[in-house]
């Protein structure tokens, strides 16, 4: 059985994106194992991974996310393992989620030196299972063209096979091709696919939110797939707020207090995507029923609208387990700028 070690230079370079769209395109059986958890998802109980609840979802696989990775904690890795012990729990585990399986997909931690300190970085992962390395590049151009020098570095002093580079979210590939193309030739990395950047892969869902925040949904629950290309603060007065061009658009996110009906009612009129209720206070039964109808997501947090607000700033828009539109972008990504042939075999 085919070990594959995907792992990127940069974080959030798209790694469980291209997982999903590699899974979606293939008859082959494959599985997937995250041995170092770094997206810490907490549901009835039991903690796994964000990725790997997505990827068993994509990959339909029986086998549960949280059996998928060791752990999510430097300290208690460090104090439970020493390198022979780690080797031979990501073995072990490999082996429980191997079963039946034609290709194992195995996601490093954020980058390809996470978890080094704990034994658990993609190069030595590569060496439990005797595996080969996939790389994802993103970032600007000159980035993606260090990077490559840089990974090429790291091949060299190792003993890890390079199964190829993929690299991601680039706005102009004919260009790229042209530019840096003589780049990756000299270097000798099999350059497997060059994917476009996509906008709409860029933006969250509702549903994403609602796990980000452990909302509780009001209502709206139908609407949980609708894209957020905008986000409003509600600070102003909704009157004030209706003059503003962009908030008359569709897809936006309004994040307000619970007790300011003008600014919900404004959003609902709108169409909005859906509204973040903060600081627990819940809208009267009214305007619950209209967003229900509205199927527009009413999601009550218990942040303040500044803590909320910045959370939604800083966010990274995962890839989540019910995304199907996107998914089915990805499949199509995929299917059209990737060598599966050479990857796969």
């Amino acid at each position: 059985m085919k070990n594959i070690i995907v792992t990127s230079l940069r974080k959030d370079a798209g790694k469980t994106s291209i997982i999903v769209g590699l899974a979606k395109n293939t008859a082959l059986k494959l599985g997937y194992l995250k041995p170092f958890g770094d997206r810490l998802l907490y549901r009835k109980k039991r903690l796994w991974d964000f990725d790997a609840a997505v990827c068993t979802t994509a990959m339909a696989a029986d086998e549960s996310p949280e059996n998928m990775s060791i752990g999510f904690d430097h300290s208690k890795l460090r104090f439970m393992y020493d390198e022979h012990s780690t080797g031979d729990k990501v073995r072990e585990i490999a082996a429980m989620n191997s079963s039946g399986k034609d290709v194992m997909m195995v996601e490093s931690g954020l980058d390809i030196s996470r978890g080094l300190s704990v034994y658990l970085d993609a190069l030595s992962l590569c060496k439990y299972l005797d595996g080969e390395l996939l790389v994802i590049l993103a970032g600007t151009n000159d980035q993606i063209c260090d990077d490559a020098h840089a990974l090429r570095k790291m091949i060299d002093a190792s003993d890890v096979k390079l199964a190829g580079v993929i690299i991601n979210k680039v706005h102009d590939i004919e260009d790229f091709k042209t530019v840096y193309g003589e780049h990756f030739q000299a270097l000798g990395l099999p350059l497997l696919g060059i994917l476009p950047y996509d906008e709409e892969m860029t933006q969250p869902t509702m549903r994403f939110l609602s796990d980000l925040f452990f909302a509780k949904i009001l209502a709206g629950e139908k609407g949980l797939g609708n894209l957020v290309k905008d986000v409003f603060v509600g600070a102003m007065s909704a009157d004030a707020v209706l003059r503003v061009q962009r908030f008359n658009k569709d897809s936006k996110l309004v994040i307000t207090s619970g007790d300011r009906s003008d600014m919900i009612l404004a959003a609902l009129d709108t169409k909005a995507s859906g509204v973040i209720l903060t600081n627990n206070i819940l809208p009267p039964p009214n305007i619950i029923a209209k967003a229900a109808a509205a199927n527009v997501p009413l999601l009550l947090v218990a942040q303040d609208t500044f803590q909320a607000a910045k959370k939604v700033d800083d966010l990274v828009p995962l890839l989540s387990k019910d995304d199907e539109d996107k998914m089915a972008r990805l499949k199509e990504m995929i299917k059209t700028h990737v060598d599966m042939d050479a990857l796969l075999g």
